[in-house]
């Protein structure tokens, strides 16, 4: 006789138990669920962000370690600051670097459009100061752009040193659910 020898009679537990997995695989065989998985929308847009560094109080100095700005700037579809708006770029900069080469940016793209309205774009990274283009991180989103992952670039156009206004294209690209 060997060792090992098969059971002769299955138990009314094990047969039951069998019976129960065979008509559970025979369900979710023929009763596919109907929950899909939707691929991330890719979405791209340019915007410009009219940028009013002095303000009513300039700051004494803009290149000092620990130096805070803090943004509440319009955002427009096109680099005239009378065209339509489409948010406003809310957050903070500060001066990250001992030598005041760079800066880290933290802050939240608030859609007021119709097209976006309530949704929000958040925006992360470190960036050398004078660069001619700046790439940042998004980090997250909310509203239409849930779980949104992916980057923007920003690029001064025209600049006014003498008024400390700026018009900075922001180039978008998001994965979002």
């Amino acid at each position: 006789m060997s060792p090992f020898s098969a059971p002769k009679v299955l138990t009314t537990m094990t047969l039951s138990q069998l019976f129960l997995l065979s008509t559970y695989s025979i369900v979710m065989h023929c009763c596919p669920s109907k929950a899909t998985v939707q691929p991330p929308q890719t979405t791209e847009m340019v915007l410009y962000f009219q940028d009013f560094l002095l303000g009513p109080t300039p700051p004494s100095s803009r290149s000092q370690f620990g130096t805070v700005f803090i943004a509440d700037d319009p955002i427009t579809e096109t680099p005239d600051p009378s065209s339509a708006m489409v948010g406003r770029a809310q957050g903070m900069y500060v001066i990250s670097a001992l030598d005041a080469s760079s800066a880290q940016a933290i802050f939240s793209i608030v859609f007021t459009n119709q097209a976006y309205n309530g949704s929000t774009l958040e925006i992360q990274g470190t960036g050398k100061q004078l660069e001619r283009v700046l790439e940042y991180s998004v980090v997250a989103g909310t509203g239409k752009f849930r779980f949104a992952r992916g980057y923007a670039t920003f690029e001064t156009i025209p600049m006014d040193v003498s008024r400390g206004y700026s018009v900075i294209q922001c180039n978008v690209t998001v994965r979002h659910d």
